[in-house]
């Protein structure tokens, strides 16, 4: 029944993500004020609700336009669900700015294997990954997925290989003089973030240690059911599934490096994590095998959202 209800995009399913979305924000926004009521405090908090829409909506338009779900809204259903399993991304404005930018990358990236303006597409998601890192700085490993992406689609072609170091490049003359005009602390606080840091130690309650268990075995449990299935799935579409597999590993290594440690900065994975879980939802199976998974994952989301609440 649930299966049945996100199979196909209709504004009735896509009504209920964008209501989800909505409830589990302001339910997060209210058990957490502040007391600051100031128009720019309440500015921020509809910014950081748009920036989670804009997620959303884009990674929808990359499923679909590159062929990778059937029409359905499974991906907004379990990017909204992983959100979820760490509540407090949902106010954390530095990381959701981040991993939109990561996202818009990635979407630039993953519609490489057209091969139609491929030098564009290269530079843009360059730009996109260097000014995410200005927000959160070792997002900027996810430059390597732009090479791994000219390695799979036009290694052919040795200026592609420079596109990413000149997209850098821009960026950071671009960031150093502004930083140097507004006599502003912006490099002390990037140069603050470049730290490696492999410490776990960071947990404040049980409950963000369980969060985090259970989420990483179900990224565990999906990613090796689409490693077992890539035979089985049409041969245009493996080098997407590699990329979007090369985004989860990279994901999962700026968490383990970053400083600052939390659960938020899984944000990164949420939605190459989205994708493959729609794909394994789509795969011809029993009906009763989709719906179990799809409850687990509704279940899980929402009881670990207010255990953190």
């Amino acid at each position: 029944m649930i299966t049945s209800l996100f199979r196909k995009s209709t504004p009735l399913n896509y009504s209920i993500v964008i209501l989800g979305v909505l409830f589990f924000f302001f339910l997060y926004q209210i058990k957490h004020v502040t007391g600051n009521n100031s128009l720019l405090h309440i500015a921020i908090k509809m910014g950081l609700l748009a920036v989670i829409f804009a997620s959303l909506f884009i990674i929808n338009f990359v499923v679909k336009k590159n062929g990778m779900s059937k029409d359905s809204a499974y991906t907004v259903l379990f990017y909204l669900l992983f959100m979820l399993f760490f509540p407090s991304i949902l106010d954390n404005a530095t990381l959701l700015l981040s991993n939109l930018f990561i996202i818009l990358a990635m979407r630039r990236i993953v519609s490489l294997h057209s091969l139609k303006a491929s030098k564009e597409k290269i530079f843009d998601a360059s730009i996109w990954v260097c000014i995410a890192a200005l927000f959160h700085f070792w997002s900027i490993l996810f430059i390597l997925l732009i090479f791994i992406a000219v390695l799979f689609h036009v290694a052919r072609d040795y200026r592609n290989w420079f596109l990413p170091i000149i997209a850098f490049c821009a960026v950071a003359i671009i960031f150093l003089v502004s930083a140097l005009y507004f006599k502003t602390h912006w490099i002390e606080h990037l140069l603050s973030q470049s730290v490696i840091d492999l410490r776990m130690n960071y947990f404040t309650n049980n409950f963000q240690n369980l969060a985090l268990s259970i989420y990483a075995t179900i990224g565990l449990f999906f990613v090796v059911l689409l490693l077992i299935s890539m035979s089985n799935r049409p041969l245009i579409l493996h080098p997407t599934y590699k990329k979007i597999l090369s985004m989860i590993i990279i994901g999962i290594a700026v968490f383990a490096i970053s400083p600052n440690k939390s659960n938020d900065l899984l944000v990164f994975t949420f939605a190459p994590m989205a994708m493959i879980t729609t794909t394994h939802i789509e795969t011809p199976q029993a009906q009763w095998k989709k719906e179990v998974v799809l409850a687990l994952l509704i279940l899980g989301g929402i009881f670990a959202f207010f255990v953190q609440l």
